[in-house]
């Protein structure tokens, strides 16, 4: 679905998978160029060592750059199928606050996948995420694989 990055920052933040992990999107970036995402702590995410559990940080970097990369070429008209395809997670630090990550794609990002899906048909690639606390201390890094593949690419090698 075709939406703007107002009416999309307001239906993820009522999605109920990221709202009661407290998950809330700040802003999408113009032309869906990034993404701002804060993590509340509360008694809904808490684990027992009284920071943030940790299926809750990893929900909420999980959707974001495959849904940055299906709203940018959706909107240039392709047909797509969008996935994270994997993801590792290291947790350096227990999460005690709330917590906020920026994701931002390059000029080169987009050109690398538009090249990548016109000539091959799918695009796979890593992006890091580290999430922050309040004081600026990465408490999660997350490395996101991001499967997208064109649906109307036709291979003409075969």
């Amino acid at each position: 679905m075709v939406v703007s990055e107002g009416l999309l920052k307001w239906v993820m933040r009522f999605y109920p998978p990221l709202l009661f992990q407290r998950i809330w999107v700040v802003k999408f970036s113009k032309g869906y160029r990034g993404v701002k995402v804060k993590i509340r702590k509360s008694f809904l995410n808490k684990n027992y060592n009284n920071s943030i559990f940790g299926g809750t940080l990893f929900s909420a970097a999980d959707p974001f750059y495959p849904l940055l990369f299906y709203q940018i070429f959706s909107h240039k008209g392709y047909k797509l199928t969008v996935w994270s395809k994997s993801a590792s997670v290291k947790y350096t630090k227990p999460a005690a606050t709330n917590l906020f990550f920026n994701i931002e794609l390059t000029d080169s990002d987009i050109a690398d996948a538009e090249h990548i899906l016109n000539t091959t048909g799918k695009f796979i690639r890593f992006f890091p995420i580290d999430i922050y606390n309040k004081d600026g201390e990465i408490c999660v890094s997350v490395m996101i694989e991001v499967y997208v593949r064109n649906l109307n690419f036709i291979d003409t090698t075969i």
